[in-house]
């Protein structure tokens, strides 16, 4: 174990010769005394001077605002909760433009086939188009001589 003077303690640790009086006085930290220097075993009593750090410290700032820790500790969590927060909403929002996608995917491919459809069902349709106008030009030649053989008849008769 390595002990420390108390000017090197004091330099370790922030506090005051008094601070450091009080937590030997009251049994929180182990102390010898050697050729007349005190020594302070750093090891010992690590829980009594951070504690009694933060009261000196507020005792000496006292326009200053001292946080609690159960404030610090809801904050962090709100954070936290807060964070778990967005990170779902993040995962459900990538999930539903996922679905959209999927859906949107579906949709155009749908739309794809019934264009293919009707491109095709327009192509018979015209090809039958064509084929009744040939039909309609044959019939009107054929009635056209027909009737032109039925009036040259009658001016023969």
């Amino acid at each position: 174990m390595k002990w420390m003077t108390d000017d090197e303690y004091i330099e370790l640790t922030g506090l005051t010769s008094f601070a450091i009086d009080d937590l030997a006085a009251n049994g929180k930290l182990t102390i010898k005394v050697e050729n007349g220097i005190r020594y302070i075993d750093p090891s010992k009593g690590l829980h009594e001077v951070v504690p009694a750090q933060l009261k000196e410290l507020s005792a000496r700032n006292t326009k200053e605002m001292l946080v609690q820790p159960e404030f610090v500790e809801k904050t962090i969590g709100t954070i936290i909760n807060l964070h778990e927060k967005v990170l779902d909403s993040k995962d459900e929002t990538i999930e539903a433009v996922k679905v959209e996608n999927t859906f949107l995917r579906e949709a155009l491919e749908s739309l794809q086939e019934l264009y293919d459809e009707d491109r095709k069902t327009i192509a018979t349709l015209t090809e039958q188009l064509k084929l009744s106008q040939t039909d309609v030009e044959f019939m009107r030649r054929k009635y056209k001589l027909m009737w032109n053989k039925a009036i040259d008849d009658h001016k023969i008769n």
